[in-house]
């Protein structure tokens, strides 16, 4: 596949949605294992953040609909 097509699929719509489920699901894996083996109130703190924040990019990049820029020309 040639580097091109490689990026615009990476960088398309696509390659964000797909991204972000990864994103929280490496995020939420992580989190798992060190509350396996157990976390104090900060690293509780901090664990929560990170999972709220990958919810919240996952969510924003299916959420976000981009629109068309809208240019007024004068003559």
């Amino acid at each position: 596949m040639p580097r091109d097509d490689m990026l615009k699929l990476l960088f398309s719509s696509w390659g964000a949605e797909w991204g972000t489920a990864a994103l929280v699901f490496a995020v939420s894996a992580a989190v798992g294992r060190f509350a396996a083996e157990g976390m104090n109130t900060l690293q509780w703190c901090g664990a929560i953040t990170a999972v709220l924040a990958s919810i919240t990019a996952a969510v924003a990049v299916r959420v976000w609909k981009p629109e068309a820029a809208k240019v007024r020309v004068e003559d």
